[in-house]
């Protein structure tokens, strides 16, 4: 693993500008959503219908169905995994990512475990009826599986139900299905069996050398996609220990030798790709467009990994998030060429979407420009009118 001994000199402009484009979103962005989560290895997930443009945003041209019809088809999964919340995994990446992980988010959920009486003889008896209910492609939705649980003796409502259905998550029998429609035109989603949407995985968690390949594994591929960054970021992130990520580091430079380098920032390691280490020692790096002196604006979810891919190293965003208003104001990010620079969520009525954006300060003429165009972007994905309030 290379190292730069010294990063003197670098500005926090150049590493976001780095960030940005190992995140993609600045070119070269990805082809599909499927390669969006293939590179970030996992997006945070909770809130679908902003979830949706994380994904789309990172592309040239996706769409909300393209996104939902990736969903449908299984190539992306969303489940509880990592710290854990819910995220959208590659199918090819979740059976390998939840081996690493599901023993961690099992010890954690331990406490609302034995808060909600549901212990290892109760999940698994749950977990065989969950199992039956969704099997042979019978994806249900929430509601559905609670009756089911219901009509067998389970909770079918509040925590001990959640805790159920999580449990089963973790467990590698439940994971997403495909999204219906509900009457009104919302969409619902649903619950498919593990083994059909993941083939060929183990369940039994990973020991030994195929825990510590899984560990270079991720390590590859979180500093790859969001470098710079230190392994407190990364543990934080992935839920795993400091150790862990530093062994992964180890086996990382065994499994692919010279694909992360090491500089020495404000104090700390940061690790990226080493292509990156000209950019750092040039102190360089702003897209060609703020070069320009053109101004780029992007609107991102409160959620997305540019803010939750870091936690030791946020502060190079320029502003705290996520954020939660008092007011019931707008909680998610916008940027101003990759700094925080103000507030934005949409609404919808009459067919269209309303985007209620509240900048830090007013936007200049061209800041404007730059916001309308975002705008307009957010239409296409949307495919309705969309429009500022």
């Amino acid at each position: 693993m290379s190292a730069l001994a010294d990063g003197a000199g670098v500005t926090a402009e150049t590493i976001r500008s780095i960030r940005l484009r190992r995140q993609q979103l600045r070119s070269p962005c990805a082809e599909s959503p499927g390669e969006v989560v293939r590179n970030l290895l996992a997006v945070q997930s909770q809130e679908f219908p902003y979830a949706r443009w994380t994904l789309a945003q990172r592309t040239p041209a996706s769409t909300s169905p393209d996104v939902e019809q990736a969903v449908a088809e299984g190539s992306i999964l969303r489940t509880h995994i990592l710290r854990p919340t819910w995220h959208f995994v590659h199918r090819d990446d979740l059976g390998w990512l939840m081996g690493l992980s599901a023993d961690r988010l099992h010890q954690g959920n331990k406490g609302m475990y034995r808060q909600t009486g549901t212990d290892e003889d109760s999940a698994g008896r749950s977990g065989l009826i969950l199992a039956a209910a969704v099997a042979d492609g019978a994806h249900k939705t929430r509601e559905e599986l609670a009756e089911v649980l219901g009509q067998a003796g389970f909770p079918s409502k509040g925590l001990g139900f959640i805790y159920h259905l999580m449990h089963a998550e973790i467990s590698r029998i439940l994971v997403s299905g495909s999204p219906i429609r509900s009457p009104g035109g919302a969409l619902k989603q649903t619950y498919a069996l593990f083994e059909e949407r993941v083939p060929g995985f183990v369940r039994t968690p990973l020991t030994g050398e195929d825990r510590e390949e899984a560990l270079g594994k991720l390590a590859l591929r979180y500093f790859g996609s969001r470098g710079p960054a230190t392994i407190k970021d990364c543990a934080v992130w992935s839920g795993l220990t400091m150790k862990d990520v530093k062994l992964g580091l180890q086996v990382a430079g065994t499994l692919s030798p010279g694909a992360l380098a090491t500089v020495s920032l404000d104090g700390l390691e940061f690790y990226l790709n080493p292509e990156d280490v000209g950019v750092l020692t040039n102190a360089g790096g702003p897209s060609r467009a703020h070069d320009a002196g053109l101004p780029r604006i992007d609107l991102i979810q409160c959620y997305d990994e540019y803010v939750m891919g870091y936690s030791q190293s946020r502060h190079y965003l320029g502003g705290t998030a996520p954020y939660f208003p008092e007011d019931n104001g707008p909680m998610h990010v916008v940027l101003l060429d990759g700094r925080l620079a103000g507030w934005w969520r949409h609404g919808f009525s009459g067919g269209s979407c309303q985007l209620d954006v509240r900048m830090n300060r007013p936007a200049s003429p061209a800041e404007q420009m730059a916001l309308d165009a975002e705008v307009e972007r957010y239409g296409r994905f949307l495919g309705m009118e969309t429009r500022l309030l």
